[in-house]
């Protein structure tokens, strides 16, 4: 099992950025890839970005571009940089791991999730 935190969502204007982060805690080396997701009220869990460890990182055409996946692998810690944020980038994000296989596109191919945090783009 693997514990996820995020951190570092808010309030911030059109255009501006924020960085999120993603602790891990507990068998942090059963997983192979990591993942953000988010959900706007209504909506379903849409994809961002994802990262495994050999290097691979893919990113969603809605924020292509705008966003940065890195992560500290001396502090177990992921994070998501956004930029340019928009209105639409309105969201609760949430930070998730999971094994190798799978889509990973998918919330299906993660089984570990963060708890969510809140961002807010205001126009």
């Amino acid at each position: 099992q693997v514990n996820l935190v995020e951190t570092g969502g808010g309030l911030v204007q059109a255009g501006g950025s924020l960085r999120l982060s993603c602790a891990a805690s507990g068998r942090t080396s059963d997983f192979y890839r990591m993942a953000w997701f988010r959900q706007a009220p209504g909506k379903e869990r849409e994809f961002v970005g994802a990262s495994n460890w050999s290097g691979w990182t893919t990113y969603a055409e809605s924020v292509k571009g705008r966003a940065t996946i890195s992560r500290n692998d001396a502090k177990n810690t992921a994070y998501l940089l956004m930029n340019s944020l928009k209105a639409e980038d309105t969201a609760e994000y949430y930070c998730a791991a999971g094994r190798a296989g799978g889509f990973p596109y998918s919330p299906n191919a993660y089984a570990s999730w963060g708890q969510g945090i809140q961002v807010a783009v205001s126009s």
